[in-house]
């Protein structure tokens, strides 16, 4: 069952996290690269912050950007501005994404994202919180998928899971926790091709489910002949 309110709290502890992390950088090593290709870390940040002012609107009722090109064009804006500023804006969006996710709402409502997306109110401070732990570790400063909550990586585990099933380029595959077939898993991909099955940790199942570190090159392949690549997210 969705607890946006222990959500909101898991919000509000990743996000202090990553700002006493990012607090340890310079002005140098803002405009270094992070993990995402062709973002520096600066980048990287200013997304965080523009997401919370995003789900502030989907909250809001509002769209949650005016425009792809308006939404990349806000990053670009920002990426260059020095750290305090950078972590300045991180935190103060943040409130404002607190501020609203602590007003009385209908929380079953059903709100629209990006791309026509559509999720309930409730699971909105789910997804603030991938972005902010995910975009963590993409800044490369020493937090990575195996630091992430145990539970919050199995609960993106499922969310990914369950986005990539019925995607017709991907084969159908079971996820194994380790390799035990009468451990915890998961099913996704489509239905054309031969089936896999990989196993391994959950940070490693996340990693391949994101496309991220090594995208699951440490992953056991149990049965097929190959890892699958996924298209990007």
């Amino acid at each position: 069952m969705i607890d946006h309110v222990r959500d909101l709290d898991s919000v509000r502890e990743a996000t202090e996290r990553l700002l006493n992390a990012a607090a340890s950088l310079d002005n140098a090593a803002v405009a270094e690269p992070s993990r995402l290709p062709g973002w520096s870390r600066g980048h990287v940040l200013a997304h965080i912050a523009r997401n919370a002012d995003a789900l502030v609107n989907v909250l809001k009722g509002r769209p949650m950007y005016a425009d792809a090109a308006t939404r990349d064009a806000d990053i670009e804006r920002d990426a260059a501005r020095p750290l305090d500023v950078q972590l300045a804006d991180v935190r103060e969006s943040g409130e404002r994404f607190q501020a609203v996710g602590a007003e009385p709402a209908d929380w079953q409502r059903i709100v629209e994202l990006r791309n026509g997306v559509t999720d309930r109110a409730a699971r909105v401070p789910f997804r603030r919180l991938v972005e902010v732990e995910l975009h963590h570790v993409d800044l490369g400063i020493g937090y990575d998928l195996k630091d992430l909550p145990e539970d919050f990586v199995m609960r993106e585990i499922d969310f990914l899971a369950d986005r990539w099933s019925g995607r017709s380029e991907v084969p159908p595959v079971t996820l194994r926790l380790g390799s035990d077939e009468n451990g915890p898993s998961w099913r996704t991909g489509g239905t054309d091709g031969a089936p896999v099955v990989l196993g391994g940790p959950a940070s490693e199942l996340l990693g391949w489910l994101s496309g991220r570190d090594l995208k699951g090159a440490r992953l056991a392949v149990l049965e097929g002949d190959h890892l699958p690549e996924l298209p990007p997210l």
